[in-house]
């Protein structure tokens, strides 16, 4: 996938997310099942997942690769990387202390929906900064999958949308 095309899948895969999120009534936003998130605390994980990649995709190139290092391979493609995060989260792997949310009201929903469309909108101004051989070249970590590509970043960040998404949707047929 190139930069456009990451471009649009990122904004539409977000888009979906946000509407699907202000489509809940107060008692869809707030439920989870036992030991499970609810649609505030999905909001609230995917921007503390999307603000330090805005942060990083900001930073001087140079400095990214100083500290993280060059890729040593190629590139995965989006159905690669998708399936080697299942892989992973099928293992038991979970999301660190740093990105699990705190109890989300549904007071909250406008802010948070705000701040995530926000950083995605930053993330796609910041990717018009790199060159399709940049996204690459340069890596960074991911507390999941190691260090990766920032091209297979974009696809996680893309993918990590759709699945939470799906985890409301999942949680809700419950109800």
């Amino acid at each position: 996938m190139e930069k456009d095309q990451i471009r649009e899948e990122l904004s539409s895969a977000y888009l979906d997310f946000i509407n699907s999120c202000k489509s809940l009534t107060k008692d869809e936003f707030e439920y989870a099942p036992e030991g499970k998130w609810s649609a505030g605390q999905q909001i609230e994980h995917l921007i503390k997942s999307t603000s330090p990649l805005n942060k990083g995709m900001g930073l001087p190139k140079f400095l990214i690769k100083f500290r993280f290092g060059k890729a040593n391979r190629a590139s995965k493609n989006f159905d690669e990387l998708v399936r080697l995060y299942k892989e992973k989260i099928y293992k038991g792997g979970v999301a660190s202390a740093a990105y699990i949310p705190q109890k989300v009201s549904f007071t909250q929903r406008e802010k948070l929906t705000n701040q995530l469309q926000h950083n995605i909108t930053s993330i796609n101004l910041k990717l018009d900064k790199w060159t399709e051989a940049q996204l690459d070249e340069i890596i960074l970590p991911h507390p999941l999958l190691g260090k990766i590509t920032v091209r297979e970043m974009m696809y996680f960040t893309i993918h990590h949308a759709n699945h939470h998404r799906n985890l409301i949707k999942l949680y809700l047929k419950g109800v």
